[in-house]
C-alpha cells in the first residue's frame, strides 16, 4: 500500500516561483503592431462569445446595429474612448 504524507502543504509565496520568472532581456517587439492602426482597440472575448464571433466583422456589424438602434441624447459621447489604466 502506498502511505500517504500526514504533512501540510507548504503556504504559497507572494511572488513568482524561480521556474516562473521570465527573462525579459530576450523580449521582443510586437511585430504585428504595425499591422494595427492608430485607433485600434484590441479586445478578448470569452470563449463562448468566441464560438459565435469568430471574425472582428461580425463583432463591428452587430455593434454598429446596436449602436444605431440606442436613442443619444448627447452626440458628444459617441465617439469618445474609455481610458484604460
Amino acid at each position: 500500500m502506498k502511505k500517504t504524507s500526514s504533512a501540510r502543504p507548504k503556504a504559497r509565496s507572494k511572488g513568482l516561483r524561480a521556474e516562473y520568472e521570465f527573462g525579459y532581456s530576450r523580449a521582443r517587439p510586437n511585430r504585428f503592431a504595425s499591422q494595427l492602426g492608430p485607433q485600434t482597440v484590441a479586445v478578448v472575448l470569452a470563449p463562448d462569445v468566441a464560438q459565435v464571433f469568430d471574425s472582428s466583422r461580425k463583432v463591428n456589424k452587430l455593434l454598429r446595429s446596436i449602436i444605431a438602434a440606442t436613442p443619444s441624447t448627447d452626440e458628444t459621447h459617441r465617439g469618445s474612448r474609455r481610458k484604460t489604466g
